[in-house]
């Protein structure tokens, strides 16, 4: 009976960019239990328009909250320039075309994408970006851009939108659970490392004991 974890979310979701060190450390503990994780990619903005001065004050108003409370870095200075398209499918098609490539390197591309996003004000909705970035991770810059531009990633793009939303998970991070094709929540939404490293433990005992 298969157990693993099942990692819900966006590059360009500044609550995951917050959650990435608890995520690194949830991995960690999980591996040394045996356990694999998959990630999913939620598709937090997709298909967005220009945006207007509002709701540029509005995000980066909520990116102060997530460093607050999180620590983790972000540069304002010239963050989200006018014309931005908060468009998060590229990014999430990056890390789906790094998941077919390597499936273990889809969290790497994932956090390589929201550090450059976040921390170093890149634009990742640029596909230059997105290769130079995958380089980066390991991958092969003409195998990376090939696998980025096939209708097969497109596809499992999409197919981790709808499989997010069938869920219902609107809200990301969201890490589940999964064993003998069951889910249980560990989490929706940002949490530290103290209140998820005992909850999971108490599932991993479970799972591998089955």
């Amino acid at each position: 009976m298969a157990s693993r974890l099942v990692y819900v979310m966006d590059p360009m979701c500044s609550w995951c960019w917050g959650f990435a060190p608890v995520l690194d450390a949830l991995l960690a503990q999980a591996a040394a239990a045996g356990v694999p994780t998959h990630l999913v990619l939620g598709g937090l903005r997709t298909g967005q328009a220009a945006l207007d001065p509002g709701t540029r004050a509005r995000i980066l108003e909520h990116w102060h909250s997530v460093e607050a409370a999180t620590g983790q870095p972000f540069r304002f200075d010239e963050a989200l320039p006018h014309g931005f398209v908060y468009d998060t499918e590229p990014a999430c098609r990056a890390v789906a075309a790094a998941r077919r490539i390597d499936e273990a390197l889809a969290w790497p591309m994932a956090r390589a994408l929201a550090e450059a996003f976040y921390r170093d004000g890149r634009d990742i909705t640029r596909t230059a970006t997105l290769v130079d970035i995958a380089e980066r991770t390991g991958l092969s810059r003409i195998r990376f851009a090939e696998a980025f531009d096939g209708p097969a990633t497109l596809e499992a793009t999409q197919a981790d939108f709808r499989w997010s939303q069938s869920l219902g998970i609107s809200g990301f991070p969201t890490v589940l659970c999964e064993h003998d094709r069951q889910f249980a929540l560990l989490t929706n939404g940002y949490q530290p490392l103290g209140e998820l490293a005992p909850l999971l433990a108490r599932w991993l005992d479970r799972a591998t004991a089955l």
